[in-house]
């Protein structure tokens, strides 16, 4: 522990740091004696949490921040993601964009589409991201003028042209680097450990916000290592503090105003993800986010009465697993090459099922997993999970499968090797054969397929896409004429897709404030939560949404929160 860190305990602790043994997760304050008090508590030290805490500390509250990993190795979601955040233009029209995310947080303003936030929180929500998203980009420049919020062509205006408020409202989104250009394939050129003036993607946003934290020493302290348990409530069902594992022992943390919950999805546990997750919860789903998400913040609002909206919520597609596992779950890699020409995706029987380019293009890229988890009821299985992506030997050479330089791989949770894909192959992750029939015969006897794929039915489903693709026009699906590009360069490879993405979104239920609601949408005093672990896009998802509402209701809640008065 650093000796301002430890100035700063002990300026605020309560009954000094004594030896802590096991305590009730609901008990009286006087029963209690604290190791360490802040004004605020802040539960994660990814985006949420650092947007928080500085929104927080500019209000004029002492805040202390716990993160489970340690400094050296913290890699949250944040950091590993693309570093692109949304910040419409300021001469949109702002009541057609609070129209816009409405439309993304619940659909309630589309006739017949109403299915995400409730509409007791919803419009709270759409009007914060009114007020806050068209200064995203000043506010990041006010944290560290070095940093430069770029134009992004690929991902320019809303995803959703039809949604109410879409043309009028300006949206724009932006990507984030310290350098004055993105270089050519920067999702393949690794910037984590890089020095900041390298920094691209989701490592400059968070150096980003890193900074801005770090000038703020004064006010902001982090505890790493120290892993959030339990949350603390008086007799009056107030949340007042945290009880956390640090050093294998217990500590008890005080919070004078509230404790904030940032601490992320539930990707990486296995009794959540078997709960709340469509389809095969554990084998048919993966993930490409830090695998310390494990809803610890879910779980302990749950034990204080918090209730959930739309608990099964994700941010995902179907993407290639790595044999690598994390408590027995699979551990996913962005895989942008699905959709491109040269290659197609079948089911588990050899069928195509959907135009491929929906998987990675908006506006259905961050909820195409639901075709991954359609049930049959007249098999009772689910044939598209995992679905096959077959490619040939053009598209092995020309790419890499996944993204090499952000999320799992470039973040070292998985070594995928060579960019021409030839690692993965050798390691069996990618089957490689010289004719479609046996490539078909490879899959069949992998466990994932289960002997399902039909050797001739794969072979003739290469066989009509090839025609399509003379003829210039999917007459099945309608995919993209320009990725219209045969399979037909032997030798021939597949991969395994399963759903998955970057993280949950479904969690704790909130209300614009970011108070957290219970099962009556009535607010727990003291408790509140931001980003993944209670997204607000619930019912449609915008590349960049996450890490733009970590901003947004970042900034809410440390305005919220320094504002309380002090309990005790």
């Amino acid at each position: 522990m650093t000796s301002s860190r430890r100035d700063f305990l002990k300026g605020m602790a309560v009954g000094g740091m004594a030896t802590v043994g096991a305590v009730p997760a609901i008990a009286s304050a006087k029963q209690i004696k604290y190791d360490a008090t802040a004004d605020v508590v802040v539960v994660g030290f990814g985006g949420a949490g650092a947007a928080t805490a500085i929104s927080a500390a500019d209000n004029g509250a002492k805040v202390l921040v716990i993160e489970r990993q340690p400094q050296a190795t913290l890699r949250s979601n944040t950091r590993m993601s693309g570093g692109i955040f949304h910040c419409p233009d300021k001469t949109g029209n702002r009541d057609a964009l609070k129209a816009y995310a409405k439309a993304m947080f619940s659909g309630e303003n589309i006739p017949g589409k109403l299915e995400g936030e409730q509409p007791e929180v919803s419009d709270g929500l759409a009007q914060a991201w009114a007020d806050y998203t068209p200064n995203l980009v000043d506010w990041m420049q006010s944290l560290d003028p070095d940093f430069k919020s770029l134009a992004t062509p690929g991902f320019k205006g809303a995803a959703f042209p039809t949604f109410p408020g879409a043309k009028e409202c300006a949206y724009q989104v932006y990507r984030s680097s310290y350098m004055d250009r993105i270089p050519a394939g920067a999702s393949n050129r690794r910037s984590y450990g890089r020095p900041k003036s390298e920094a691209t993607s989701g490592e400059a946003f968070w150096q980003c916000l890193a900074n801005g934290v770090a000038k703020r020493a004064d006010k902001i302290k982090i505890m790493y290592e120290t892993r959030g348990r339990e949350l603390i409530t008086n007799d009056a069902g107030e949340v007042i503090g945290v009880i956390a594992e640090q050093n294998g022992k217990k500590i008890r943390i005080k919070a004078r105003k509230a404790v904030v919950l940032c601490s992320g999805g539930y990707e990486y546990s296995r009794t959540m993800r078997q709960a709340f997750l469509e389809g095969p919860g554990i084998e048919g789903w993966a993930f490409y986010g830090t695998t310390a998400n494990e809803g610890d913040g879910i779980a302990m609002g749950l034990n204080v009465g918090a209730g959930m909206m739309k608990a099964g919520k994700a941010a995902s597609r179907i993407i290639m697993p790595a044999p690598d596992r994390f408590n027995g779950m699979r551990i996913g890699m962005i895989t942008p090459a699905v959709g491109s020409g040269r290659a197609i995706v079948v089911n588990n029987y050899g069928k195509r099922y959907a135009a491929e380019h929906k998987v990675t293009k908006d506006p259905s890229r961050y909820f195409f997993y639901k075709e991954a988890v359609k049930f049959n009821i007249d098999t009772l299985d689910y044939p598209n999970s995992p679905s096959w992506f077959i490619f040939d030997e053009t598209l092995r050479k020309s790419k890499p499968l996944v993204y090499l330089g952000i999320s799992t791989p470039g973040f070292g949770f998985v070594d995928y090797g060579a960019a021409d894909n030839s690692d993965a192959i050798r390691k069996g992750w990618i089957l490689k054969a010289n004719t479609i029939e046996e490539l078909a015969e490879k899959i069949r006897a992998t466990k994932d397929n289960a002997n399902r794929m039909d050797p001739k039915a794969l072979a003739e489903t290469v066989k009509q896409y090839n025609e399509y693709c003379a003829k210039g026009k999917d007459e099945a699906f309608g995919r993209l004429k320009s990725t219209l590009q045969p399979v037909s360069d032997g030798p021939f490879y597949a991969c395994p897709l399963v759903a998955g993405g970057p993280n949950t979104k479904g969690g704790l239920a909130c209300n614009a404030k970011r108070e957290v609601l219970d099962w009556d949408l009535k607010p727990i005093k003291g408790l509140y939560a931001v980003g993944e672990i209670a997204s607000a896009l619930k019912f449609v998802y915008q590349g960049g949404g996450n890490l733009t509402e970590c901003l947004v209701f970042g900034q809410v809640c440390g305005n919220e929160v320094a504002k309380l008065p002090n309990r005790g």
